[in-house]
């Protein structure tokens, strides 16, 4: 089994002015991104929107994205908190012969480790040719993975669970499996992470930092000196004071109108958060073009 690794953008959706799901667009962007430097994308994460848009519409983008000259190098994220929505949507991925799957547990209700296991067992059950990254994300699920309950998932099965996204980072430093993918969340802890055996990143800043991300990523496994880990970190940093989603948005509007479009109850930053934000980035000396810039 080969084991999922690299620099990976939790991609942006992009929307019509009618706020319905532009799916050329957001193959494009997501295939950009690629061209970029980054090992794949996660299409239907939190970046996403995933929660916000309609199965039918993430049917369609699968449909046309099961074409794509990228088609193994995305990940496909769900965001239902429905058990036989999240089957019934991966059943028309896989029968797309996509297989890698990101996905988080259900949000709203309290629950623990066992019923977790019970969430996966039901879909792993149901498509067993899937290979699941789990998405561990307390702020935005209401739920914490533990080391253990992981654990438990891998041994009962090992060719399903694949790997964690760890949001949370309450794993990545102390998780050990073998054979195992683990992705921290943020470019704030891409060389840590790679230092101490994790596989790379899956973030939503790659949507405009997939060059740093990957020149940090080669270099480290080129053994050269990190000469631009410190400016990404920066970056990151920035777009961290603001909500990630809105942020994201707002800075790429400033290319493209179309990215003005977001979902409701999402919106784009102020006024004074975008002055913020983009003079933040000017002093960075970064650009969506030419990030690697002195």
């Amino acid at each position: 089994m080969t084991k999922i690794s690299g620099i990976f953008a939790a991609t942006m959706s992009v929307l019509n002015s009618d706020l319905s799901l532009n799916v050329d667009k957001t193959i494009e962007h997501a295939e950009k991104l690629i061209d970029q430097g980054c090992h794949g994308t996660a299409i239907f994460g939190s970046t996403g929107q995933s929660q916000l848009i309609s199965i039918s519409e993430k049917i369609d983008l699968i449909n046309k994205l099961s074409i794509s000259k990228y088609k193994d190098k995305h990940l496909i994220g769900t965001g239902l908190n429905s058990l036989g929505e999240t089957i019934n949507f991966m059943k028309i991925a896989s029968s797309l012969k996509f297989k890698n799957f990101l996905i988080m547990p259900p949000a709203y209700y309290n629950y623990g480790d066992s019923e977790v296991i019970e969430f996966y067992t039901k879909i792993i059950q149901s498509i067993p040719e899937c290979k699941i990254i789990l998405y561990n994300f307390e702020k935005l699920c209401g739920y914490k993975f533990s080391i253990d309950c992981v654990e438990k998932l891998v041994k009962k099965f090992p060719h399903q669970i694949v790997g964690v996204k760890d949001s949370s980072y309450n794993l990545y430093e102390n998780l050990k499996l073998e054979n195992f993918s683990i992705f921290p969340g943020s470019e704030l802890k891409l060389l840590k992470g790679l230092e101490l055996g994790c596989s790379g990143i899956i973030t939503a800043t790659c949507n405009v930092t997939a060059e740093l991300s990957r020149k940090v990523y080669d270099d480290f496994y080129s053994e050269k000196k990190q000469s631009v880990n410190q400016k990404l970190c920066d970056v990151r940093g920035a777009f961290d004071k603001h909500n990630l989603i809105s942020g994201l948005h707002t800075y790429c509007s400033q290319e493209n109108k179309i990215y003005r479009n977001i979902l409701p109850p999402l919106s784009l930053l102020n006024k004074t958060e975008e002055k913020d934000l983009i003079h933040k980035l000017k002093d960075l000396n970064f650009t969506n073009k030419s990030s690697l810039a002195a």
